[in-house]
């Protein structure tokens, strides 16, 4: 960020037109009344708390034109009271959220402002007899910013409540086990305590722990109910059946007054269930919203032209096919549509993923959610609503997730067979010593309950999430951040790599590449006139040119590029064709020109450069035994010099996101476990539809959210990572499991032959226990499995199951 110009304008630091004397340091008549405005309220500290943004476009008053009814978005409360939700654009940085939020302050009525710099989004709350919606607003446009309805009900209300029950239920339970825990331990340590004084204790624990495990199980319960109903078995079952016979058995050893209970086990236990069960749901929560949040790129309102050449401020739903509306600069495009009328600049990320605007002339199709960047357009529209590109992601990603979501985890699988067996042993205990072994159905069933106790899955439930916390906390001291709860498990199993290009293989910005090729007082010039632009190839150009000062006079031409008019006639720096280069061989590389009067035109070549260590990751997945391959909608001259560069031979060029996920698809029915690695919104979908997925810590939100794990870095080394600690948990977890088998193998015939009481059921189950967390904690040892991981010696590219 920089500090405004000497020569720009005083309020917004654009430019100040050619002719204006040296006092008069504004752009506009809007810019001045701005000005004198934030001088008249004693807010001028503002110009010396900001900084403006060179990627953020600057808005002028005089850039607001039509306005909004913002009276018909607001919302009445009770109590007398307005609220509004708006989006503000032009925010450069927090000194410019610093001043919209103190002039509204000052405004009368008003009682709050807030804005989210993150999201720009702008809360205000006011008397409604004080001042009106539109009076507000105009405060605000009348500073220089422009502002859109902003719809707050795009936060699923849903799973916010559910949400809300998960913690009601962790904290009941959390509340509950710590009390029921003091009752124990008087217990435990008590020495000589009398047999009342004992009863007393385990009455108080009964008391707290069975209304608490009746309120806080009941995810459990519903979660085990519902698969008992479709006629299968998880890990809720045995866990519910479990907490259930411990309470049941110790309320009964509590009537008759038995020294041992496990109120404070079956508490703890749904305590710490919960605590697992809360975090996941927030984590499924987040990446609903980003659902929504991409939704959330369609415009708020939309300029619809009327045939009578009116015009109408409305929400984009009121657009129909055939309807022409209006695009102004900065504005992002509210429908599918073909440009009648205008030329532009469009950021097009969305769809290609590309960093470099594509420009849009009369007759080029535009969509919905794309970003207008340099001039107005006028558009008709062939697509709306759940017609349009954009709904089309959203559905692509929404439907890759489902199937996803299908995966099943390790230990359920387990659970499917381990559970049916388990009742079937403490069922048969049960009426083995009752109906044959002539005992009491009391001691039966403690026989019984000390066989469900000693089977418990605790030891099965923890071998996953032991090693999934182990493995979590080595990736958040090397900066990654696993999401998902079987990202491990997919991980290890994924035997092909595909990677997006721009933001992923690539550092994701377009750099000068060819100085060494243009003359010194070229590069001046061409500087000299980029300065006072934008475009992304703009910026690349005067990324180091502190020593030079704009040039005068530049006017930027909507689609094609720069133009200065001098005495020798007209210099242009744009596009190729634009500066009259007949050879339209396309390159591999972005590129502009430079066109003067009388000379050679000079190319200025851009590229965007393969991370530092693409070449040395993709050669070393090739040695694990993956296949690379690369997915991207850029152009195929650009895609194949990426390739070459990381040494890929497998790439595809000008695909969209649909193109990706129908890949992947295909992959998958070929036997392949794909490992997706992408940033842009455009990979969304395809990172959904991976078996397990992979994003950069600077992508895109929705991206990051839909991403099984996360990663940060200017290298692709974390990749790597990734995979080896993956495949060493997976043996890690099959290791755990075959511990927990080897336990049950040894302590079931003593627990059904009657040799084993509860209490000691209790002592071996928990050092079952301990004996997993132990064995999960191997994964913590060490610096690194990038070498030692025993796949690494793989060189053949794995072979798809059934081939």
């Amino acid at each position: 960020m920089t500090a405004v110009p000497s020569s720009g304008c005083l309020h917004c630091g654009e430019p100040v037109p050619a002719g204006s004397s040296g006092g008069d340091r504004f752009c506009c008549t809007g810019c001045r009344a701005a000005y004198e405005m934030i001088q008249g309220m004693g807010l001028e500290t503002y110009y010396q708390r900001r900084c403006l943004d060179p990627n953020q476009p600057s808005l002028r008053p005089e850039d607001e034109g039509l306005r909004f009814d913002f009276n018909a978005y607001t919302q009445v409360g009770d109590d007398g009271l307005g609220t509004l939700h708006l989006m503000v654009e032009g925010l450069q940085c927090a000194a410019c959220v610093w001043l919209i939020e103190t002039v509204l302050r000052q405004q009368p009525g008003v009682e709050h402002a807030r804005i989210n710099m993150t999201t720009r989004r702008l809360v205000l709350k006011w008397r409604m007899d004080r001042a009106s919606a539109s009076e507000l607003a105009q405060v605000v446009t009348h500073l220089g910013y422009r502002l859109a309805p902003y719809d707050p009900r795009l936060v699923s209300a849903e799973t916010q409540e559910r949400e809300k029950q998960l913690l009601r239920a962790m904290v009941v339970a959390g509340f509950a086990a710590g009390n029921v825990m003091l009752f124990s331990i008087s217990v435990w340590h008590g020495g000589g305590m009398g047999l009342f004084t004992r009863s007393f204790m385990h009455w108080m624990s009964a008391l707290i722990a069975l209304p608490a495990i009746a309120y806080s199980c009941r995810p459990f319960l519903k979660s085990a109910y519902s698969a008992l109903r479709a006629g299968r078995t998880n890990m809720d079952v045995p866990i519910s059946l479990g907490v259930i016979l411990a309470s049941v058995m110790s309320l009964v050893e509590t009537i008759r007054m038995s020294e041992h209970v496990y109120f404070d086990s079956a508490v703890s236990l749904v305590f710490f269930l919960l605590i697992g069960r809360y975090l996941e749901s927030r984590a499924r929560g987040r990446a609903r919203a980003a659902g929504e949040n991409l939704m959330g790129l369609r415009a708020r309102a939309v300029t619809i032209l009327r045939d009578d050449g009116t015009r109408e401020v409305a929400p984009p739903e009121k657009l129909r096919a055939g309807m022409k509306f209006l695009v102004a600069a900065g504005e992002r495009i509210a429908a599918d549509g073909v440009v009648l009328s205008g030329r532009s600049d469009v950021d097009t990320s969305l769809i290609n993923g590309e960093s470099v605007p594509l420009g849009a002339a009369v007759g080029d199709k535009v969509f919905a959610g794309t970003l207008n960047l340099s001039g107005p357009l006028t558009v008709e529209v062939t697509a709306t609503g759940e017609d349009t590109l954009l709904s089309e992601i959203v559905r692509l990603m929404e439907a890759a997730e489902d199937a996803r979501a299908k995966y099943v985890a390790l230990a359920d699988r387990v659970a499917r067979w381990y559970a049916p067996v388990v009742h079937t042993l403490a069922a048969s205990a049960f009426l083995g010593w009752w109906l044959v072994g002539g005992l009491a159905w009391q001691e039966s069933l403690m026989i019984a309950i000390a066989v469900l106790i000693i089977t418990c899955p605790c030891a099965l439930g923890l071998a996953v999430p032991a090693v999934q916390v182990v493995a979590g906390g080595r990736f958040l001291q090397r900066g990654m951040l696993m999401k998902t709860g079987t990202a491990l498990e997919r991980l290890a199993h994924a035997d092909t790599a595909v990677f997006d290009k721009t933001g992923t293989l690539t550092q994701g910005k377009p750099e000068w590449i060819n100085a060494e090729a243009v003359a010194a007082d070229d590069v001046r010039l061409a500087v000299s006139m980029a300065l006072l632009s934008k475009h992304p190839l703009s910026r690349a150009l005067c990324q180091d040119a502190a020593d030079v000062t704009p040039a005068q006079g530049v006017e930027e031409i909507p689609g094609y590029g720069l133009s200065l008019k001098t005495a020798d006639g007209e210099i242009r720096l744009g596009r190729r064709e634009w500066c009259g280069i007949q050879d339209r061989t396309e390159q591999a590389e972005a590129e502009l020109w430079l066109a003067r009067p009388n000379r050679d035109a000079v190319r200025f070549a851009f590229s965007d450069q393969v991370r530092v260590d693409a070449r040395e990751t993709v050669a070393a997945l090739k040695k694990r035994g993956l296949r690379v391959a690369l997915l991207s909608g850029d152009r195929a001259p650009a895609v194949e010099a990426a390739a070459r560069a990381a040494g890929i031979d497998d790439w595809h060029a000008a695909m969209k996101p649909a193109d990706k996920v129908e890949h992947l698809k295909t992959l998958a029915a070929q036997g392949f476990k794909v490992m997706m690695v992408g940033d842009g919104l455009n990979d969304a979908p395809a990172l959904a539809a991976a078996h397990v997925s992979l994003s950069p810590s600077t992508a895109a939100d929705v991206s990051q959210t839909t991403a099984d794990m996360v990663f940060q870095g200017d290298k692709l080394q974390p990749v790597l990572e990734a995979l080896d600690v993956a495949r060493k948990a997976d043996r890690l977890i099959k290791q755990n499991f075959a511990l927990s088998f080897l336990y049950n193998a040894g302590t079931i015939p003593l627990a059904l032959g009657g040799m084993v009481t509860p209490l000691i059921a209790a002592v071996a189950m928990s050092t079952s226990s301990i004996v997993v967390i132990s064995n999960s904690l191997r994964l913590s040892l060490g610096t690194g499995f990038t070498r030692g991981d025993k796949h690494a010696t793989q060189s053949q590219p794995p072979v798809p199951p059934g081939k």
